[in-house]
């Protein structure tokens, strides 16, 4: 206030010191401008700074307005008596602008009592929120509800949003396993829970349970199928022990083997002991790798000796083990040449013989030359063409024949194969190929009548055994082409089968097999025919 009434004096062309002075001596004026001083300073401090700065320079304006003229010096003394009242006047105005700021006193508050208020409410919303929900269970059916906001759903259930009304919906899950879940859960045993009413807690708790309770299931689960594996199967060492109180000894493909060998090759063992020996050794022997151990041990040499047996069924089961023993085993075929088994087989088709010691015979010496081009040099330089030959001459020998023409048409492409194989990949080695370019077999057969003999087995009206004798003949045809043409047999009876194998194919055609069976017959036959005109 000091500060404003010496601007006063400077503005006035006289002295207006009595004036301020006597406001100043007076105690109602100084009361009253200390108290609007410290109003004005109390309502403005608690608004801005430049707030304040305003509303001072305008209450300045104010009070220069009214106290102007007292600086006037021609109206000075008409308005010295009125200095108190416009004073009076001055401090009116304070008071009506302090009323006014108490009013706006709220808006420029440092803080707002609303946003005070509405922080307050968002927390305890926040809180609310915190604090654990009852959530209600739903208990789906196998139709499709709508599930409301809070419910909780059981585990195994099928739940889809429905996007026309953007509700989700939930049912039970078709399987029985999902149904025996959503048993267990709504009799709370499984748990261990209760159904009415879940809290958030709750859940997590129950989840934790089942997850357990799952493990603890599949560890017993586990437990129990180990245990009835156990109950099925026991330690092999067990079962020697049992064994052997049991007079019952646990042998291996080997030890059997010996066993059976020692029977078969005892004199005090029966006929019938022995021909149950052999028997048995055959189906062991199947395996390439018990027939190389059939080696080891000498047991391979014992059954060759059998074929000397005076015994028409010894020989016809040593034969039987001999073959089942050389296919596809060229350890074995080896040591079988080696051994004498060529010879003694040859002996046996050559000689008076029951048919079915003869089948087991030629079976066996089938399975020595097949893939092995050594014994088949063996085979030619021992007569075998002609043992054969007498074998298929003879009567009765029919399927046998048809065995041996067979036999034939395998070691002629055979060899025919090995020596193109062997041109076009050079995969073979030289010596087994110069072991097959030493066997002469077309040559062999075309000095010793099995052109002829061949083409008369066509005869036979069986028609497995006709195809096989066309095979055959379509091998030999570039040997025995002159044979063939000279043969008018053998074009009488293409001529037959030809139109026999016509009217076959054509039944099949009506049945709509377009390559039947019978339908390749008769292209061989027509093959055959073209070739001999």
């Amino acid at each position: 206030m000091e500060g404003y009434f010496r601007l006063f004096y400077i503005w006035g062309r006289r002295p207006v010191i009595p004036v301020f002075r006597k406001c100043l001596t007076s105690s109602e004026m100084f009361d009253i401008c200390e108290k609007s001083e410290i109003m004005g300073i109390t309502v403005l401090g608690q608004a801005g700074r430049g707030v304040r700065h305003q509303l001072h320079i305008d209450l300045l304006s104010s009070v220069f307005t009214f106290l102007r003229p007292l600086t006037m010096p021609h109206q000075g003394l008409l308005l010295f008596r009125m200095a108190p009242l416009c004073v009076l006047l001055s401090m009116l105005m304070v008071s009506c602008f302090n009323f006014c700021l108490c009013h706006k006193n709220s808006e420029f508050a440092l803080t707002n009592p609303e946003k005070s208020s509405t922080k307050e409410t968002e927390r305890k919303e926040t809180e609310e929120e915190l604090e654990p929900k009852i959530l209600e269970v739903f208990h789906p059916t196998h139709e499709w509800q709508a599930l409301r906001p809070g419910q909780a759903v059981p585990a195994g259930s099928h739940v889809r949003l429905n996007l026309q009304t953007g509700a989700r919906e939930v049912k039970l899950h078709d399987e029985d396993k999902f149904q025996t879940n959503l048993k267990g859960l709504k009799k709370g045993k499984r748990l261990d829970i209760n159904t009415n009413t879940y809290t958030s807690q709750d859940l997590k708790n129950a989840l934790a349970k089942f997850k357990e309770g799952a493990e603890m299931e599949n560890s017993k689960e586990d437990q129990e199928r180990q245990a009835k594996v156990k109950r099925l199967f026991r330690p092999i060492e067990e079962l020697k022990k049992d064994f052997e109180e049991l007079n019952v000894v646990i042998e291996t493909d080997m030890q059997i083997m010996v066993r059976l060998i020692n029977k078969f090759n005892s004199s005090s063992s029966s006929l019938e002991e022995k021909i149950a020996a052999l028997f048995d050794l055959e189906y062991y022997v199947h395996q390439m790798d018990n027939a190389q151990d059939l080696l080891s041990f000498g047991g391979l040499q014992v059954v060759i000796n059998g074929l000397n047996s005076t015994e028409p069924l010894v020989k016809e089961y040593a034969a039987f083990v001999l073959g089942a023993a050389f296919s596809s085993n060229p350890k074995v075929q080896v040591e079988a040449i080696e051994g004498g088994a060529l010879q003694k087989l040859l002996v046996i088709l050559a000689t008076e013989q029951p048919l079915t010691t003869k089948k087991k015979a030629l079976f066996a010496l089938c399975s020595l030359l097949r893939h092995f081009p050594y014994a088949q040099q063996q085979f030619l330089k021992l007569g075998g063409l002609q043992v054969l030959r007498s074998l298929v001459q003879e009567k009765g020998m029919e399927v046998l024949a048809v065995r041996v023409v067979t036999l034939l048409y395998d070691l002629v492409t055979e060899k025919m194969f090995a020596e193109e194989d062997a041109e076009l990949t050079w995969d073979m080695s030289p010596k087994r190929l110069q072991q097959y370019r030493q066997v002469h077999l077309l040559p062999s057969l075309q000095e010793q009548g099995w052109c002829e003999i061949t083409a008369h087995l066509l005869a036979l009206p069986e028609h497995d055994a006709r195809e096989k004798v066309l095979q055959t003949l379509g091998a030999l045809l570039a040997t025995c082409r002159d044979r063939f043409h000279q043969d008018t047999q053998l074009h009488r009876t293409l001529g037959t089968l030809q139109a026999e194998y016509q009217a076959l194919a054509a039944l099949e055609l009506q049945e709509g097999e377009d390559e039947g069976y019978f339908r390749e017959l008769l292209d061989s036959i027509d093959s055959l025919l073209t070739e001999l005109r």
